[in-house]
């Protein structure tokens, strides 16, 4: 048997339908373009605790809180919907961003 050194030559083992990633399929909002998110931080009537603020969802209710509850068990982190915007506590800008990426949305 070949000695497998990297993972490319672990990928040769699996089968051709599944060698190719799966890329996400773009989040679309309600005016028929893709969802772009801004994601921020944000101090202010918080006691000075900060806070990650995703805004720009164009999602229903049970949707946007499914994707809550998705990025607070990424970041390992507490957080809230307020208002069509998802509030994580502490600092996980780079955290959510992926994580949204991979969801479909765009960051900016």
């Amino acid at each position: 048997m070949k000695k497998l050194t990297s993972l490319a030559d672990l990928a040769e083992l699996l089968p051709a339908s599944e060698q190719k990633a799966d890329t996400p399929k773009p989040k679309i909002g309600y005016t028929g373009k893709q969802q772009v998110l801004k994601i921020a931080l944000d101090t202010k009537r918080r006691g000075g605790k900060t806070v990650t603020v995703i805004a720009g969802f164009q999602s229903n209710p049970t949707e946007l809180d499914t994707i809550a509850q998705t990025l607070k068990k990424k970041c390992g982190s507490g957080g809230q919907v307020l208002d069509n915007t998802i509030e994580i506590q502490g600092d996980h800008r780079i955290k959510a961003g992926e994580t949204l990426l991979k969801l479909g949305f765009l960051i900016q």
